[in-house]
């Protein structure tokens, strides 16, 4: 009687394969750990903190040293003064202490009752301070020869202080106002649908320029390579210049399109492109299309130089019309591709920041969620509500890629 094989993928040379390709795709998995998945859980541990841009800088005891008095001659009295505080407004610091050196002829004449003297060794130890917590502690010091023939001063000597506090960062400390004071109101919701149209009309417009583009160079003619590179201009030239380009090109005073409209007659008075609404959001949102069609372009023409040309030929022979032949035979060859751009042009296009910010600043109803990011955490000092919004910006392009693909493998399922 025949022996059962054992079943495929379970013998010890696939458990060899398997550990070695898993040990080959650990440094790709640690790079993606490392770059990708901390910094996102980062963003959701913030996102329920009450963290302000200060809160980044764990509180520190803050010391400033100098001598007040005459010191010019023997015998003269002063005071080593060392000014104190507490570099946080919102958390105290506990076990505060201050070490220095004293500087060789300064005879030290009373201490205060929180310090003590070994030597030169000054000691002081002031306890636990309270949230923004200042003092000025006083050492009185007579002038001995030894100070004047060394010239130094109490400041030459570092001034180390120790004190420990929790951080607002890695306590226990949560709260959903961040989420609370982003859906509060009617700002949210007209934030998202301006990033919803940003986004939605800028992947579509690009896909469909980018589309159009392809066809035009899907032949082959004298000057193509040209034309080509013409195409891929605003894909590859830094967006700082394009940006400040637009800028120059539709200003209201001084702009080339405001000449022409008015020397044209289309309009008596100059045009603010980006300063009136909704204009501005429709000026973004072309420039959005205008400078990412290139990447369109090159992927559908590529996929398109490479459906066989028999199709054609045979569908020409039949009598279909070009824009038969490009509905029918084209068009679903070109579905796969097309897909693809949709999803990662929509994902790029709805975390597009630079491109909003150098046109418009987010101003005259250009504001999307990537603005608000920048202007919650940075604007108004608020970490917490920024990465807040991060969160929700993420959650939605989570959404919309499962149903996104979920979709399409229905699609592919047909």
């Amino acid at each position: 009687m025949a022996q059962a094989s054992p079943p495929t993928g379970t013998g010890p040379l696939a458990r060899r394969e398997a550990r070695l390709a898993w040990q080959l795709l650990l440094p790709t998995i640690t790079a993606v750990a490392l770059v990708v998945i901390l910094p996102l859980l980062a963003i959701f541990w913030i996102s329920v903190k009450p963290v302000g841009l200060s809160d980044l800088r764990a509180p520190e005891v803050i010391a400033r040293e100098d001598i007040r008095g005459d010191t010019e001659a023997v015998g003269d009295a002063a005071n080593i003064r060392y000014r104190l505080r507490n570099s946080s407004q919102d958390r105290p610091i506990s076990g505060v202490s201050l070490t220095d050196t004293i500087p060789e002829g300064l005879a030290v004449q009373e201490l205060d009752p929180r310090c003590a003297l070994d030597g030169r060794a000054l000691s002081c130890t002031f306890g636990e301070w309270e949230a923004g917590f200042r003092d000025t502690l006083l050492i009185p010091v007579t002038i001995e020869q030894a100070y004047l023939d060394n010239d130094l001063r109490p400041q030459d000597s570092p001034v180390e202080t120790t004190g420990s506090a929790s951080s607002v960062l890695t306590d226990a400390t949560f709260t959903f106002e961040n989420f609370t004071r982003i859906f509060s109101g009617e700002e949210f919701f007209e934030v998202l649908w301006v990033t919803l149209f940003y986004t939605v009309f800028g992947t579509v417009g690009a896909l469909l320029v980018g589309l159009f583009a392809a066809l035009l160079l899907n032949k082959s003619f004298k000057g193509q390579g040209i034309l080509r590179g013409l195409y891929l201009f605003p894909y590859v030239a830094p967006v700082i210049a394009v940006a400040f380009a637009w800028l120059i090109l539709f200003d209201p005073f001084s702009g080339s399109a405001n000449a022409l409209l008015i020397q044209m007659g289309i309009t008596d008075q100059s045009i603010n492109f980006f300063g009136e609404r909704p204009l501005a959001l429709i000026m973004v949102t072309i420039f959005e299309v205008w400078r990412y069609f290139p990447l369109s372009f090159l992927f559908i023409l590529a996929r398109m130089q490479s459906i066989d040309s028999d199709m054609y030929e045979a569908a020409d022979m039949d009598g279909a019309s070009p824009f038969q032949q490009f509905w029918y035979l084209s068009v679903p060859q070109l579905l796969g591709i097309l897909s693809v751009l949709f999803l990662l042009r929509f994902i790029w296009t709805f975390n597009k920041f630079d491109d909003i910010f150098l046109l418009t600043g987010g101003n005259a109803g250009t504001r999307t969620l990537t603005v608000n990011v920048y202007e919650q955490a940075f604007a108004i000092s608020n970490i917490g509500a920024g990465a807040a919004v991060a969160v929700v910006i993420f959650c939605c392009l989570l959404l919309f890629s499962i149903l996104f693909l979920k979709y399409i493998s229905q699609e592919e399922g047909l």
